[in-house]
């Protein structure tokens, strides 16, 4: 089965296609594939957030906790 696919154009500042391209070499990603997960990242926190869910960082030596506002 063949997924249409669809083509855009998107506008980065300097600094965040250095952010980007850092992420990329990182992970080992071409740029469509991390931002396809991104994607599906920012889908799957939004889901959660609308059942009510929290999203933490916990600091991992203090056990701290500080929760993630999303807009």
């Amino acid at each position: 089965m063949t997924v249409a696919k669809k083509t855009m154009t998107l506008n980065l500042t300097d600094t965040e296609m250095q952010a980007l391209e850092e992420l990329c070499v990182k992970k080992d990603l071409s740029k469509t594939s991390l931002l396809r997960q991104a994607l599906r990242l920012y889908q799957l926190v939004e889901a959660r957030l609308e059942k009510g869910d929290k999203l933490f960082f916990e600091e991992e030596q203090t056990k701290d906790k500080t929760e993630v506002m999303m807009l």
